[in-house]
């Protein structure tokens, strides 16, 4: 029986180097993981952007079939990934059973599409709530989400304090009461974790990283890098930053 498997994985290997086919690299395919267990909505677009691109796996000649066994693969590794961000383990294995009979019962290409965003943004959001729920204001779960999506931008106290309605100095007190920072250094936090998943999962040259976050430099880019990680952004991208290699 091994024999057997290892000759059709052979020659499965066979026919996708004939074909110039590769399946996506692992690190690419576990970001929209990451960033879902992190609460992080560009979990969505990420998602979206493997669902569609190519390097999926042909699991059917039936495109329908096909997309169908990958949606349920994504739907466990959706319920792993938000169980590790803090949903409710019950919740969320319910929450996959329903998702798993919904791909079983569609039975065209755009409503198993629209059921791999729906499943990717479902968990993303159950993960973000939990980490929000009970534990911040309004006003900084408002300032939260605006700085996730700002971090290519500059972000003043004064322009999250008027989105608040708030005055600076009681949005800052605030803030600092709550997540027990200010809102300068959350903000740097912020995008060093954003750092730091670009270094491990994208393309980006170091300085291209560096402007896309918003500093002044990359000298600068790797001091504050380096105060929060202890190495360079070049070492951390030199250790972290996984090649597939391809059999030729």
């Amino acid at each position: 029986m091994k024999e057997t498997m290892d000759k059709q994985v052979s020659y499965l290997e066979y026919t996708n180097r004939e074909n110039s086919f590769h399946h996506h690299r692992y690190d690419d395919d576990m970001r929209q993981f990451e960033l879902l267990k992190n609460g992080d909505l560009h979990s969505v677009d990420e998602s979206k952007r493997m669902i569609t691109s190519e390097g999926v796996g042909h699991l059917s000649d039936d495109p329908v079939i096909n997309l169908r066994y990958l949606n349920i693969c994504h739907a466990t590794l959706c319920t792993r990934f938000a169980i590790e961000g803090g949903m409710d383990a019950e919740k969320a294995y319910n929450a996959s059973d329903v998702f798993i009979r919904r791909c079983d019962s569609a039975d065209t290409l755009d409503e198993q599409y629209d059921l791999h965003i729906e499943m990717t943004e479902y968990f993303t959001r159950q993960v973000a709530a939990v980490k929000k729920a009970n534990v911040f204001s309004k006003p900084v779960i408002l300032c939260m989400d605006y700085i996730q999506y700002h971090l290519h931008e500059p972000i003043l106290v004064s322009e999250l304090a008027d989105m608040c309605r708030l005055s600076d100095s009681y949005l800052s007190v605030l803030f600092k009461r709550e997540t027990g920072m200010n809102i300068t250094e959350y903000i740097m936090i912020k995008r060093m974790e954003t750092a730091e998943n670009m270094l491990k999962f994208s393309d980006f040259t170091l300085s291209e990283i560096s402007d896309i976050l918003h500093f002044s430099s990359y000298s600068h880019f790797a001091r504050v890098f380096r105060r929060y990680f202890d190495t360079s952004p070049k070492k951390y991208r030199d250790t972290h930053y996984r090649r597939t290699v391809m059999t030729e």
